[in-house]
């Protein structure tokens, strides 16, 4: 019985698989290039159809276009389905990791990993690199940003915390605990949605159902969004310096090529002396 409904499924695996293969031959190109998996595209995809009909299904208060970090149009590499932001990241890693002393191990911790970027991060052999996520059982630690017992304080050279801190209650708390565990000479990149038109942190502990958090915050699963003075301020509390890179440090041209928003910003931290 299993070898008949193989068999039925081996020709729809297989022309789903040559039918995804023309789709991805048909996006290559020299227009746009994509910095995780090195691919040369004629076009980007735009953001996913199902999160923006959910934002409309549900009312959202706030307007996406005034997300910071965040390209629309060219949201997703058709390859390696990284985002606008994970190939911010590694533009800023490709930069950053031939001036690191390659005689060394870094200890690196990916929280709550991407599946596209993790890959290009463990093989650099001078980084010592974990992942790190509270559900995920692939992850290499499990971990609750709030309570990182697991490591040691001034113990990791780098940190990648993207996306993390709008789905925690106590953000606070989870920043404190980033600035503990890290070395006083390391750095880490801490990324959140950040709304341009917003002045202070929004946030409301009664918005408990999915439909009344897509429509407040923007996911189901989200129990706040930023403002930018707000998110740099928290960091600052918790004993930071911000660093903000965008299309001024990086270049008007490198943004172009590689599908990211003029307006994004990465924020990258240490601790303030």
């Amino acid at each position: 019985m299993l070898s008949v409904v193989v068999k039925r499924l081996m020709p729809v695996r297989l022309k789903r698989a040559i039918k995804d293969f023309f789709i991805k031959q048909s996006c290559r190109g020299t227009l746009f290039h994509c910095p995780v998996c090195e691919s040369g595209l004629n076009h980007f995809n735009r953001m996913h159809d199902y999160f923006l009909r959910e934002l409309q299904d549900h009312q959202y208060i706030h307007s996406i276009s005034a997300e910071e970090t965040l390209n629309i149009l060219n949201f997703e590499c058709p390859f390696c389905g990284a985002y606008d932001r994970d190939r911010l990241f590694a533009l800023y890693y490709k930069a950053l990791f031939p001036n690191l002393d390659q005689s060394r191990k870094y200890r690196f911790i990916d929280f709550a990993p991407s599946d596209c970027l993790s890959p290009f991060l463990k093989n650099q052999s001078f980084l010592s690199y974990r992942s790190a996520d509270l559900v995920d059982p692939r992850a290499d630690d499990k971990v609750d940003l709030t309570d990182m017992k697991i490591y040691g304080d001034e113990s990791v050279d780098l940190f990648l915390c993207s996306h993390i801190l709008e789905h925690v209650p106590d953000d606070r708390k989870g920043m404190r605990e980033l600035h503990r565990i890290l070395h006083p000479k390391g750095q880490g990149i801490v990324m959140v949605p950040i709304l341009l038109s917003l002045t202070d942190v929004y946030e409301n502990s009664e918005m408990c159902s999915k439909s009344e958090r897509w429509r407040h915050f923007g996911q189901d699963d989200h129990v706040r969004i930023y403002s930018k003075c707000g998110f740099v301020g928290r960091l600052e509390e918790a004993g930071f310096h911000v660093n903000q890179f965008g299309v001024g440090y990086f270049g008007e041209q490198i943004f172009e090529k590689h599908g990211i928003h003029p307006r994004s910003v990465l924020y990258v931290v240490n601790k303030a002396n």
